[in-house]
């Protein structure tokens, strides 16, 4: 009775252990599929996602998702940008603005960019940003780190918008612990919706 007792709780325990396995490699397939199809400038707007600023300064994350998005902007001069990303507690002026100012430091007319400025997810960046579009706009480009874009473009999907990725390389230093976060996020974004 007690070898079959054992027997079973090892199954059970394997059975768990190839399921987070079976999970966490699908998840995985997930996320390199969010960047496709790779966006190509047919969209009319982009929405940059924000990421963590450092007192006025973009955090390496962000800074790698504007130098996408200026490069974008360079090559589709007729894309306009909704730079999307609220102020946290611990950030001396809101994600948008900073957006702002590395883009226009940088050459890009401030006619192409729209500020969205409250939100404190991703949710709410597409949720408030769809806000700013045109009402007769239903595809946007959504530009945001390589691992985040699967998760983004679920959510714009359930708003009701189709997408095109933009992928911005994932810092060396947080790539482990942002890939974990997001299959996370992912998940809870499955089961709950936002």
């Amino acid at each position: 009775m007690r070898k079959s007792k054992k027997m079973g709780i090892a199954i059970g325990i394997a059975l768990v252990l190839f399921g987070g396995v079976l999970v966490w490699f699908l998840i995985g397939k997930w996320i390199a599929e969010g960047q496709e199809p790779v966006a190509d400038g047919t969209n009319e707007y982009a929405i940059i996602l924000g990421a963590k600023v450092n007192g006025e300064t973009p955090s390496l994350t962000l800074h790698y998702r504007l130098k996408a998005a200026l490069s974008y902007a360079e090559t589709h001069p007729d894309v306009r940008f909704i730079l999307s990303g609220g102020q946290g507690p611990d950030e001396d002026i809101a994600e948008a603005e900073a957006m702002r100012r590395y883009l226009t430091e940088h050459g890009i007319d401030e006619d192409r960019l729209l500020i969205e400025a409250q939100s404190t997810s991703t949710y709410e960046n597409l949720l408030y940003s769809k806000k700013l579009l045109p009402e007769d706009v239903e595809s946007i480009t959504i530009i945001t780190s390589d691992f985040h874009l699967a998760r983004a473009r679920m959510l714009a999907d359930s708003l009701g918008l189709k997408t095109d990725a933009l992928a911005a390389k994932t810092p060396e230093s947080v790539k482990v612990q942002q890939h974990i976060r997001e299959r996370l996020a992912i998940i809870k974004t499955y089961i709950v919706g936002k």
